[in-house]
């Protein structure tokens, strides 16, 4: 059989432009917002530089922007948390860079630690613990490939509404990129009642995580 057969019979896909998918210039989907997000994070040199540090609460800095998304760079020293809260109608997608951060939600505890898998423990007793949504756990992945400037990556999404605390229960300072997709115009925090405040847009990046 002639090796060009399959070829003539079909014809040069890559000669029917109109046939092929056009590459989208932003992410859509949950997996493409982790991927650009493991992207970012694998890459030292787009964040690194930038990261700075707060002794009265966690800097952060928005790293990049698009059509319904945004990108935050996060800091944290030692016992910075961000008390119960959710997301409103925006899912999330976090990972840490250097250190590592503590989640709590109603289902558990994880540590979550930079180039690492996330390690769980059963949720302690809470005194009239917050409103939680049990959350959906992205699996640990690998960002980049080898090399001075690639680091390996692991996440979590928080899906719209779902309530979780982050701290950084460590010694040691860390840092963490977090996307918001659509961006971010809520964050409700929790208590034992319920909600015990709704942030507007201009204060929410108080608590953003």
């Amino acid at each position: 059989m002639n090796s060009d057969s399959d070829l003539q019979i079909a014809g040069d896909i890559l000669a029917v432009q109109h046939l092929l998918q056009p590459a989208r210039e932003h992410p859509a989907t949950v997996a493409e917002f982790a991927g650009m997000a493991r992207s970012i994070a694998a890459d030292r040199r787009l964040w690194a530089p930038l990261v700075s540090y707060d002794a009265t609460t966690r800097w952060y800095h928005r790293l990049r922007t698009g059509p319904g998304y945004e990108v935050w760079l996060l800091s944290w020293l030692p016992g910075q948390g961000t008390g119960p809260h959710d997301h409103g109608g925006s899912t999330g997608y976090f990972t840490v860079l250097e250190g590592e951060l503590t989640e709590r939600t109603e289902g558990g505890v994880r540590t979550l630690t930079a180039g690492a898998r996330t390690t769980s423990a059963k949720a302690p007793a809470r005194t009239g613990g917050a409103r939680g949504v049990p959350g959906t756990g992205a699996g640990t992945g690998s960002g980049g490939g080898a090399g001075a400037g690639a680091v390996a990556v692991s996440g979590r999404v928080v899906a719209p509404g779902r309530v979780h605390e982050l701290v950084n229960d460590s010694l040691e300072p860390a840092v963490s990129l977090h996307v918001y997709f659509p961006g971010l115009t809520d964050m409700p925090m929790h208590g034992a009642t319920g909600v015990v405040h709704r942030f507007a847009p201009s204060a929410r990046s108080a608590v953003r995580a």
